[in-house]
């Protein structure tokens, strides 16, 4: 019981004492705080720039080991090119040397070898010498050839002329121009105009066209103009001896159609027809018939017949309408149309700097 009435006594000196102490430490609290935060960021620098250094050595350490395998391995890979190059050369200048030495010997063996080249051109004279034989004897038999045709063609031609000039031979009565009385033995075309036969001349068939043009009419060759009787057939008979014309000359020349001047070919009253013709073109060009007389009264009585365009009852269009039709429920946008090459001065200025007159205002 006394030391509690001894604390009670000491209480009012126990709370005066931890006022002041508080107060005490409120007034050197921020400063001890700020010494704290300064020692403890010291501190932390140290030790933050100590790893960083530790961290540098490392990373030192692995720049070196990886630099010096990635050198390395750099070297090997010289090492082997430059291995291999060396290789290469060796089996390019063994390959050299090899083509050299078979080259010379194939050279030697087969391209400049005398005895060689000698066989091989004596083979060649020998094979020319047998061409050249066969080439004359095929001449040769060519030649004969086209002298038999030749001959061949001699003796027809000679044939045929003496089949055309078979009137020529000598009867009993009255000797030939090839066997005259004051030679010893006849000519030798004599003797063929006794072998061949007479030339025969095969009379064409003639075929008038019925037409009725006017050429026809002049030629006299149409039933309308003259009435004509049937050909007769033609006489098989020998043809006469002698230098007679051919049957078909002769058939041409009096069968051949008329051929008038131009006089009589064309029509007497030509001039009235063109003019004719040249009215029925005129009046189809002409929009109507009816004659214009602007100086008389003709037409007043008539009455006055209204275009179809105008006396339409869907009434007659503007000018201008139909070139550009125009819908504004179509329109994109409420812009008007643009054109996109610019538009000419001169036009733009019509009526606003020139008068009617063609004077500057």
């Amino acid at each position: 019981m006394a030391t509690l009435a001894k604390l009670q006594a000491r209480s009012s000196f126990l709370a005066n004492q931890y006022y002041f102490r508080n107060s005490a430490a409120d007034a050197f609290r921020k400063k001890e705080n700020d010494a704290a935060i300064t020692i403890q960021s010291w501190f932390r620098g140290c030790k933050v720039r100590a790893y960083i250094r530790y961290l540098h050595r490392v990373i030192t350490n692995v720049q070196k080991w990886w630099r010096s395998y990635v050198g390395r391995k750099h070297y090997y890979f010289a090492v082997q090119i430059s291995y291999y190059t060396m290789k290469m050369n060796l089996y390019n200048a063994m390959a050299v040397r090899i083509q050299r030495q078979w080259r010379g010997y194939r050279i030697r063996k087969y391209c400049f070898n005398y005895y060689y080249l000698k066989e091989y051109l004596k083979a060649v004279s020998e094979t020319n010498d047998a061409i050249r034989e066969a080439l004359e004897e095929f001449a040769e038999m060519k030649e004969r050839e086209e002298k038999k045709a030749a001959l061949e063609r001699e003796e027809k031609q000679r044939d045929y002329q003496a089949r055309k000039m078979h009137y020529l031979l000598s009867t009993k009565q009255i000797p030939g121009v090839y066997n005259s009385p004051f030679r010893k033995e006849p000519d030798p075309w004599e003797l063929r105009l006794q072998k061949v036969k007479p030339l025969l001349h095969h009379r064409p068939k003639v075929q008038l066209q019925q037409s009725t043009s006017l050429s026809t009419w002049l030629a006299c060759s149409s039933a309308r103009s003259f009435p004509r009787c049937d050909i007769l057939p033609p006489i098989h008979r020998k043809r006469c001896q002698g230098p007679f014309r051919d049957i078909n000359e002769v058939l041409e020349q009096r069968y051949k159609p008329l051929k008038p001047t131009l006089r009589v070919a064309e029509p007497i009253d030509e001039l009235k027809l063109a003019r004719e013709e040249f009215k029925t073109e005129e009046w189809a060009r002409n929009v109507h018939d009816k004659m214009f007389l602007p100086f008389s009264s003709y037409h007043k009585n008539q009455k006055y017949v209204p275009l179809m365009h105008s006396s339409s009852k869907y009434g007659s269009t503007s000018y201008g309408e139909q070139f550009r039709d125009e819908n504004p429920r179509k329109w994109i946008c409420d812009k008007d149309f643009q054109t996109v090459l610019p538009s000419f001065d001169l036009f733009s200025k019509f009526g606003k700097l020139y008068s009617k007159a063609g004077q500057i205002v």
